[in-house]
């Protein structure tokens, strides 16, 4: 699918955490064969680590969505294109994808700036002298530490979740 047609997916998340109720809107495909396919099971092991929920395509959708509401998804998407990153092969590629990166996330003023320390953010900088797969894994790691004890916590307290959960063990019963 297509970022548009994620996007209007995630339109009604936008607003408020509480006010959309539809959460078949943030799961990727076909939402009523996505739901149907997510089990309670599934969702119910995303609160176990967040190392479980960020490997489930689901589990990083419902975030994402979730992240959304808080005005804060730039820490999964950095999270993501760094993960993507270290996937590169081609050494011409590798270069302009981490400057990609580095441009769109880390630097000072980045369009989607993620929140790390001016060590970190200095280090990724020296990082871009000569970019290999590692560059990124000071910051990528603070984004990760930051996200699981801020975000992750508060999303599986959230409605979103919550709501998922329950809708999930409606279609069981």
């Amino acid at each position: 699918m297509g970022n548009k047609g994620m996007r209007t997916r995630l339109g009604c998340l936008s607003h408020k955490s509480d006010s959309c109720s539809d959460f078949t809107a943030i799961l990727p495909d076909k939402p009523n064969r996505a739901l149907k396919r997510l089990s309670t099971e599934e969702a119910t092991r995303w609160a176990d680590s967040f190392d479980v929920l960020l490997s489930h395509k689901y589990g990083v959708a419902a975030f994402r969505a979730f992240l959304k509401t808080e005005f804060s998804e730039e820490n999964l998407e950095f999270w993501l294109a760094c993960e993507e990153f270290k996937k590169t092969r081609s050494t011409a590629k590798l270069v302009s994808k981490a400057h990609r990166i580095f441009e769109e996330f880390v630097d000072v003023q980045a369009p989607r700036e993620v929140n790390i320390d001016f060590q970190t953010r200095e280090a990724t900088r020296k990082n871009m002298q000569e970019p290999s797969l590692t560059c990124f894994d000071q910051a990528q790691g603070k984004v990760h530490s930051l996200m699981e004890k801020d975000s992750y916590p508060r999303f599986l307290r959230s409605k979103m979740y919550l709501d998922l959960l329950s809708q999930s063990q409606r279609r069981l019963s």
